[in-house]
């Protein structure tokens, strides 16, 4: 493990990025000896700063889901993040554009948990009997770390690039139809530019989650119940600019939208 100082000097320079909207360089171009362990403790000494500047805790992210960015970022799973109470939208709102250092979104799907999930050994079942209800999501991917060279450690260094989510669309129970199928479309302005279906994500969204559990439960963390679980992409990330209308139709599952202002 790298020296403590250094992994909170990090987390500090990544906490003024977010705060002052500016990227910093690669942090494995300048500390090339950091670990995935490493990262993970970034993530974790950013996100009790957080939390004792009053954000509260109410879910976490799974990133790098499909085969493509796993390839493309040198590992062979995914990745998470947290989820703060300051970075959940609602559907139809106004985001604002200079809240991010860049913005790209992703269309997901959220399980909201009614149960505790503890790892190891979870299966996509235990996911579906601990859910409540899963929900349309979009995912506002937001780096402080320059994208060009970037690594899996640099990624999850910043809370695996989670910058806000927007939730919506029609709730439903988990065991009301095959996960697998739900599909969407995602335009801008109007215009149509990525499409996908949930099985995208691992063969089927609720395997993230149980990866997700045995993840943390590797450091002595677990999933417990109300938490919004971000399950992965199953589209590419779109860029967004200033003024851009995003709109995901879930067909069965209704629609989300937000414009970034």
């Amino acid at each position: 493990m790298a020296d403590p100082s250094l992994i909170e000097a990090i987390a500090d320079e990544l906490l003024a990025a977010d705060e002052h909207r500016t990227i910093v360089p690669l942090l494995t171009a300048r500390h090339p000896g950091l670990t995935v362990d490493d990262a993970y403790a970034v993530q974790r000494v950013w996100r009790e700063r957080r939390e004792a500047a009053g954000a509260q805790l109410v879910g976490r992210k799974i990133g790098l889901t499909s085969k493509v960015m796993q390839v493309a970022t040198g590992i062979d799973e995914p990745d998470y993040g947290v989820i703060l109470d300051d970075m959940v939208y609602l559907s139809g709102a106004d985001v604002e554009f200079d809240r991010f250092s860049n913005v790209r979104i992703e269309v997901e799907l959220a399980f909201v948990l009614s149960k505790p999930l503890e790892g190891p050994g979870l299966t996509s079942d235990d996911v579906l009997r601990a859910t409540d209800h899963v929900v349309p999501a979009l995912e506002i991917l937001n780096s402080h770390i320059a994208l060009e060279g970037r690594t899996i450690v640099d990624t999850i260094s910043d809370n695996a690039a989670m910058g806000a989510m927007v939730i919506g669309g029609e709730p439903v129970k988990p065991d009301a139809l095959d996960l697998r199928w739900v599909s969407a479309i995602l335009a801008r302005n109007g215009v149509i530019e990525e499409s996908g279906v949930a099985a995208a994500v691992l063969g089927h969204p609720a395997r993230g989650v149980a990866w997700l559990a045995d993840k943390l439960s590797q450091h002595g963390q677990s999933l417990g119940a109300g938490e919004i679980i971000l399950a992965g992409s199953f589209t590419r990330p779109m860029q967004v600019e200033r003024g851009d209308l995003i709109q995901a139709d879930y067909r069965d599952l209704g629609s989300i939208s937000c414009r970034f202002v």
